[in-house]
């Protein structure tokens, strides 16, 4: 089993872990448990490469033709890891997912004219701690300034635009470089932004900061409840469609399974000392 960590900071994608299923984010965060990747998700790591590569060129230079040719050589420098051996089914299985590749980067060029943008950072790295501890990071894709001061924060989507009822769950993750921003610069983000590559659409939104100092409350919650879970080892699983997905279904109470013991000691309160408890799903009382 992989070295198991105590988590110490929320990111946006673990946070989204938590608010999921709790013993979803207890096997990837503190049991570090390994997941097979899968084409999607690898499809996004090689679109961000490719779009990030792209930006280090001089901006004539940002032809869809450039970036065309640099989907093969990143997808090099993926492979070399061994990682992604048994990712296809063949030949033509990697073919036609290599040929999607190029189309959500033909759809990137239907959307904005990179020649036309000067990024102030890409793949840029936020950090901060909240006056209660709450220590946040994340990587926001692409943060633009303009002239005047006035900020824009993207990230690239490989899949489609959700329907508009699941719009604030798909900004969270924006709110939440929003508020390190903020907290970090002193400026409130003038317009946060997600480009769906998978159907072209983008979905927009502008905080204020009456609304991230609610946002701000919200991590704070939640990061403590997390840290009663850590703390106690008391990850409760939390079953939904989503669980079709789960890579660790073997694992789950829902389904059956039993979560390896605990990994990590915990302290229960009153007690100077640390003690074992023997699962996630069975706390000590």
């Amino acid at each position: 089993m992989p070295h198991a960590t105590r988590p110490t900071q929320l990111s946006p994608s673990r946070a989204g872990d938590f608010k999921q299923c709790p013993l979803l984010y207890r096997f990837r965060a503190v049991d570090r448990l390994p997941e097979p990747p899968s084409k999607a998700q690898v499809q996004g790591t090689l679109v961000h490469a490719v779009l990030e590569r792209l930006y280090e060129l001089e901006a004539g230079l940002r032809t869809p033709r450039q970036a065309l040719a640099m989907i093969e050589p990143e997808w090099a420098k993926l492979q070399a890891s061994g990682e992604y051996a048994a990712l296809f089914d063949g030949l033509d299985d990697e073919s036609d997912w290599l040929r999607n590749v190029r189309r959500l980067v033909e759809t990137y060029f239907a959307m904005e004219d990179p020649q036309r943008l000067q990024p102030h950072r890409t793949e840029c790295l936020v950090t901060t701690t909240l006056d209660d501890g709450t220590s946040l990071k994340g990587f926001i894709d692409r943060a633009d300034v303009n002239p005047a001061g006035l900020v824009r924060l993207v990230d690239y989507k490989t899949g489609k635009r959700p329907p508009e009822r699941f719009a604030d769950k798909a900004l969270f993750q924006m709110k939440f470089y929003a508020l390190v921003w903020w907290r970090t610069r002193g400026t409130v983000p003038t317009l946060l932004r997600l480009m769906y590559l998978g159907d072209g659409q983008m979905l927009d939104y502008s905080p204020n900061e009456r609304e991230l100092e609610g946002f701000e409350k919200t991590l704070k919650a939640l990061w403590s409840v997390m840290r009663e879970a850590i703390a106690t080892g008391d990850f409760r699983p939390q079953k939904s469609k989503l669980c079709g997905w789960c890579a660790h279904q073997a694992l789950c109470p829902e389904f059956g399974g039993e979560p390896p013991a605990y990994p990590l000691p915990t302290v229960l309160p009153g007690l100077a000392m640390p003690v074992e408890v023997p699962s996630a799903d069975t706390p000590p009382t």
